[in-house]
């Protein structure tokens, strides 16, 4: 089965360093089943000044950038939009059509 956290869901950090933060999914990656989420795990990475990149993309500059690392699709939860908690995402289906539930409140998401 698919990964059931989508791109712009609100999710919430289960373990890792940054348990108890939330933030929105800017990524999916479904192969990996990884999340990039919102200024959370942000990793360094040393990147040399590219002189082909246009002067004002961020490419172009060199030093230390800092972004936004992968996280394990089993370490987010769902931040349930009716009382902000984390929760599980469950599947319903309505006339042939699946939609993403919340577990806690039975809220539909799609």
């Amino acid at each position: 089965m698919g990964m059931r956290i989508r791109r712009d869901d609100q999710v919430a950090i289960v373990s890792g360093k940054d348990r108890g933060k939330t933030g929105r999914v800017i990524r999916v990656d479904p192969k990996k089943e990884r999340v990039y989420v919102e200024g959370l795990n942000i990793i360094k990475r040393h990147q040399k000044p590219s002189p082909t990149a246009s002067a004002d993309s961020e490419s172009a500059a060199g030093g230390v950038i800092e972004k936004e690392g992968p996280i394990h699709v089993s370490n987010v939860m769902l931040v349930d939009p009716k009382d902000s908690r984390p929760t599980r995402v469950g599947v319903s289906r309505e006339g042939g059509v699946r939609s993403r539930v919340t577990k806690r409140s039975s809220t539909k998401l799609d």
